[in-house]
């Protein structure tokens, strides 16, 4: 009989052990569960805002494609212009208001053209700081026109200053209107971007609550179907 009472402490220790780990698991799990449903509508939330942010901001600068902003009419001006090696947009946005990450995107391309026609297909590195002379020596002129020399620069009237590059200077603000265009579109794309990362959150999460939720019962509904072993007498029992 001894031998049987304590095979039976034995059992329950162990049973209340395992209960206890048990216990342990099923509220981290309910515990994770939770959190990553949380993380999910967070993110989903701040997603849409984002998104919305973009949107409005774009909105309140009132920009509306100019009627050559078509894949068509652009490449025309461009062969006019003897542009070459370029990339032309292939994304209409004429008469639409840029409004979207993709049309701010879209509209900043169709600007570089612009640009690129203006300055003969010159970049900013490659045109000089000053308006050149008319006899300036090639030798001091930039690639795509101008000077960087002050000797050989115009020299204004009124502020007795070297005159500026106004191709240089425009490509100036090109740059800097292209740059937050496409920083709206990276903007959206990381929105676009949090919002399905947060539904795939909330849907791990429901599943891992589920999961846990369920698995309780499977294992105690287990654990009733199972045979319970007989107990065999010990040696010498009376």
């Amino acid at each position: 009989m001894s031998t049987i009472t304590a095979d039976h402490r034995v059992r329950e220790a162990v049973r209340t052990r395992s209960d206890a780990f048990r216990k342990l698991f099923e509220w981290g799990g309910f515990a994770a569960g939770a959190i990553l449903v949380a993380f999910g509508v967070v993110a989903i939330i701040m997603g849409f805002s984002g998104r919305a942010t973009v949107a409005d901001s774009l909105k309140l600068e009132k920009i509306t494609g100019t009627p050559d902003m078509t894949p068509a009419l652009i490449a025309k001006e461009a062969k006019a212009a003897g542009l070459t090696g370029v990339s032309l947009p292939t994304v209409s946005v004429a008469g639409k208001a840029i409004n979207s990450g993709p049309r701010a995107r879209a509209f900043a391309s169709y600007m570089r053209i612009h640009a690129l026609e203006a300055t003969g297909g010159f970049t900013y590195s490659q045109m000089g700081r000053f308006t050149a002379k008319p006899d300036t020596p090639k030798a001091q002129l930039a690639v795509g026109g101008g000077t960087d020399n002050p000797q050989y620069a115009l020299i204004d009237a009124a502020s007795k200053q070297p005159v500026a590059n106004g191709a240089r200077n425009l490509w100036v603000t090109e740059t800097a209107l292209a740059t937050a265009l496409n920083t709206s579109f990276f903007a959206e794309s990381v929105a676009k971007f949090a919002i399905v990362m947060g539904f795939a959150l909330f849907l791990i999460g429901i599943g891992f609550l589920v999961m846990v939720y369920r698995l309780p019962w499977e294992t105690a509904k287990a654990t009733k179907q199972r045979p319970i072993p007989a107990t065999k007498p010990a040696v010498g029992a009376v």
